[in-house]
């Protein structure tokens, strides 16, 4: 069917976590490898919601605006970290987005993000769509031998035409055990039937193309094995060449919810996760296909894209990871965190410090326009007890000081992280500048993919990441989890490590 309304697509974000495992270490690992597919792989701190968060900074500065901006916020993902909670809540307060804000999710369908874009085209103001997920398969299953991660963001806005929905369309066929998740289990489920998988898939993408034209240069198809987008080709009427030019399944893996948005956002930006410089070396398509596939199933969108489109991509140099550290990552071989012991902060004690931990909220003083971090008590400087002016530090900054925790070192609510990563990691202080003048002192852990170290090596191996002087930024991750609710902040990570 066709579309009515006038919004359209402002900018376009993505984020893809640095880790890589190969088919390979899955085979040395199971004896086998039954997709044969890179796939990018969350790191011990990273979940949806921090991947979340990644995606929409990079769609918000695209844009060159700012979360305040936002007036609808829409989060689509099937891993959410928790199955109850503040999910958009966090999310929103991570990105600045105002609390009087609208908020959804849209969880427990592979095709929620595609859905979720569809439904925020019809929308007034400015929307922040964002898609971002990581699903989980039995360990030596055929599904995690896919199952990979990443994020993306779409910001619409009226009368922004560089990239508009022209026609969506969905069909829904009853195909019950495709895909499914019980309550309380972390892996995504199925009966395995290939001939069964297979007619359903294809019987919805057929039924859903039936009502809009698919005559495209690229197609983001669903890609829950690493031959699905190609076998649903026939049935949307496209060409396998044009399933090639618009999906990333290899590099990325099955990416669930966020599988088809993060298609289309790196086929825009050219990036190709494979490559050793990401660069897929060709001009944007002007027509494409977001054929997305889940438990109700399908959910089609056409898009056409008129001029220049603005897309930032977080995908830093990968960083392979082998058998033993990609099943740490996935704490099937760690044990959770030992009772008792370590620095008890209690929840709402954590939420009064959110703006520090999430934003860098610092305050300047109006006496003599020093920088305090955090804002409250006497002025560093001139100490003087003020009503400091509100102001957010800069997210990249220089390291002044750091230290290592060795095995074993590490705080009981830490413990579990330190077992996941398989190496030592740091804590610093870095010095952050003000916009308008002044700077902060600010001590935050740091995050490298288990290899910030201060000096040596882990059991990763890698050189001195971690360097008086060095440039950081500031990146939003899970910081660790007690009673129950997971503590999120800003860590450090290095800006020039390779």
């Amino acid at each position: 069917m066709s579309r009515g309304s006038e919004s359209g697509v402002r900018a376009v974000g993505a984020y893809l976590p640095r880790l890589r495992v190969a088919p390979e270490e899955l085979a040395s690992g199971w004896g086998e490898d039954p997709a044969g597919v890179t796939r990018a792989v969350p790191d011990a701190d990273e979940d949806a919601l921090t991947m979340a968060v990644a995606a929409g900074r990079q769609a918000l500065a695209a844009a060159d605006a700012t979360g305040e901006s936002v007036d609808r916020l829409v989060f689509a993902t099937t891993t959410p970290p928790v199955e109850e909670g503040a999910l958009t809540a966090r999310l929103g307060a991570a990105l600045s987005v105002p609390e009087s804000a609208s908020r959804s999710a849209r969880t427990a369908d592979a095709a929620a993000g595609v859905r979720a874009l569809r439904d925020a085209d019809e929308r007034e103001g400015r929307t922040l769509v964002v898609a971002a997920d990581c699903p989980r398969g039995a360990p030596d299953g055929e599904r995690e031998a896919v199952a990979g991660a990443g994020g993306a963001a779409f910001l619409l806005e009226p009368r922004a035409a560089t990239l508009r929905v022209i026609e969506a369309a969905e069909a829904s066929p009853a195909y019950p055990g495709t895909r499914f998740r019980r309550s309380g289990d972390d892996a995504v489920d199925g009966v395995e039937i290939t001939a069964y998988d297979r007619t359903a898939l294809r019987e919805a993408m057929a039924a859903a193309a039936a009502d809009l034209d698919t005559a495209v240069d690229a197609a983001a198809v669903q890609a829950p094995g690493p031959d699905s987008p190609y076998r649903a080709a026939g049935a949307l009427g496209v060409e396998r060449d044009t399933v090639a030019a618009g999906t990333v399944v290899d590099g990325v893996g099955d990416a669930a919810a966020a599988s088809v948005p993060l298609s289309l956002a790196l086929t825009l930006a050219r990036v190709d996760p494979l490559a050793p410089d990401g660069d897929a070396g060709e001009d944007p398509p002007e027509t494409l296909l977001a054929a997305g596939y889940g438990g109700d199933g399908a959910a089609l969108l056409r898009l056409e894209r008129s001029g220049d489109l603005p897309v930032a991509v977080d995908a830093r140099p990968s960083r392979a990871v082998d058998f033993a550290g990609y099943l740490r990552r996935r704490a099937d071989v760690v044990s959770g965190a030992p009772e008792g012991g370590g620095a008890h902060v209690s929840v709402p004690a954590w939420r009064r410090s959110l703006p520090q931990r999430y934003r860098l909220a610092a305050g300047r003083c109006p006496d003599c326009e020093a920088v305090s971090f955090p804002p409250g008590g006497a002025c560093d400087d001139c100490g003087a007890v003020v009503e400091y002016e509100p102001v957010d530090l800069d997210r990249e900054g220089t390291v002044e000081t750091a230290a290592r925790i060795a095995q074993g070192g590490a705080p009981p609510e830490f413990r579990e992280y330190q077992r996941r990563i398989g190496a030592e990691y740091a804590t610093a202080v870095a010095r952050f500048s003000a916009p308008g003048g002044g700077e902060a002192s600010v001590p935050l852990f740091v995050v490298d993919d288990g290899r910030s170290l201060v000096d040596g090596a882990g059991k990763e191996g890698g050189e001195n990441l971690v360097r008086i002087g060095a440039p950081v930024e500031a990146v939003f991750r899970r910081i660790y989890t007690q009673e129950g609710v997971t503590r999120y902040g800003l860590k450090l990570r290095p800006l020039d490590s390779e």
